[in-house]
């Protein structure tokens, strides 16, 4: 008998559909290098200057590490970085701190001294050394959260980097330079520190002035003594926005009062012209044994003092030997001396006997 084709097991395989799929548009490998949206988000976040942060010791690890309280405040206050979780961007701050601690791109930590030392009234608002957490969930009550991942560093910070041992070497062997190299260094120098000097009185001036007058505080360069700002932050011309409330008239008084106490005292105890000369030479003097040494003047000086301290013991050696050889004189004279007196006194003795 012949078996029938109709069987179950002669089913027709599915043929599998020619239709592209949606989801596999985009090629693996670029879905895989596609970054976490939580990676970005930290990085964003850690990079940005209005989130307070510091440094401090973890399991002997130097981290940079934020309070709880700064921030959920600095969500608060931007929270236009929440569109780069793209679709959880409207999460809560704690849920999204910890996602972050899920994902280890954060650790909570305590501090190690937990008892308050002598001498202070409370804990120290920034421990030095932190401990891991047991219980890794955010809080805001005296918590503290460190990054886990390495900070990026700018293409400028890395050359800077390479710049700084050859900017050592070269002021180390500013003593060789040329004469007229080091003219150029003093007075660049010169120049710079009076730059900065001079901003910075002149800064101050007008914002006391303003401050009395007006009762306005208006730094102009406000980051100019910022540690943490960026270049472009750092040399910002115009003032920030005033949002404080007005100072009372009797404080500006006070400050008036104490600023013109301030110039009659330094005008009372201004230097005189002679004092003033005194300084200025001894300055001058200074500068010149700096510009003028050389290493050639060095070793010349250092070979004229070994031929003096030679000549020195040349001169005593032939004084020592002048001195004996004038004893040895001395000695001949008076032995012969002796030897004479004492010929005259056998011829004395020899005519004596010769009249008796």
């Amino acid at each position: 008998m012949k078996k029938s084709s109709g069987g179950a097991g002669d089913k027709k395989r599915p043929r599998r559909s020619s239709a592209p799929d949606p989801a596999s548009d985009v090629p693996p490998r670029k879905q895989a290098v596609k970054k976490d949206v939580f990676q970005v988000f930290a990085e964003k976040v850690r990079d940005h200057k209005e989130l307070v942060s510091r440094w401090a010791v973890l399991q002997e690890t130097r981290v940079e590490y934020f309070r709880g309280k700064d921030f959920v405040s600095f969500l608060k206050n931007n929270p236009e970085l929440k569109d780069i979780l793209e679709s959880d961007r409207n999460l809560e701050t704690e849920e999204i701190a910890n996602i972050l601690l899920g994902k280890n791109l954060l650790v909570r930590c305590d501090r190690v001294v937990k008892t308050v030392r002598p001498g202070k009234k409370k804990l120290s608002t920034w421990p030095a050394h932190l401990e891991i957490f047991p219980e890794q969930a955010f809080s805001e009550n005296d918590a503290f959260f460190a990054w886990t991942f390495a900070k990026r560093h700018p293409l400028w910070q890395t050359l800077l980097s390479f710049f700084w041992p050859v900017l050592t070497l070269a002021i180390c062997l500013f003593p060789v330079y040329p004469h007229r190299c080091k003219l150029l260094i003093l007075y660049s120098c010169a120049g710079i520190l009076f730059l900065i000097l001079s901003v910075l009185l002149i800064r101050g001036a007008i914002f006391g002035v303003l401050y009395i007058t007006l009762g306005k505080r208006i730094w102009f360069f406000p980051n100019i003594l910022a540690e943490e700002a960026t270049l472009r932050e750092l040399f910002r011309f115009w003032p920030k926005k005033d949002e404080e409330e007005k100072p009372k008239w009797t404080t500006r008084l006070f400050y008036a009062g104490v600023a013109v106490l301030f110039i009659l005292l330094l005008r009372h105890h201004a230097p005189d012209e002679a004092a003033r000369a005194r300084y200025h030479k001894r300055v001058s003097n200074i500068i010149d044994d700096v510009l003028e040494w050389s290493p050639t003047l060095a070793l010349s000086g250092m070979m004229d003092k070994q031929q003096n301290v030679a000549n020195a013991t040349g001169s005593a050696d032939t004084s020592k030997t002048g001195a004996e050889h004038a004893d040895d004189v001395d000695d001949e004279n008076n032995f012969m001396g002796q030897y004479n007196n004492t010929e005259d006194v056998i011829d004395d003795v020899d005519d004596d006997k010769q009249h008796d």
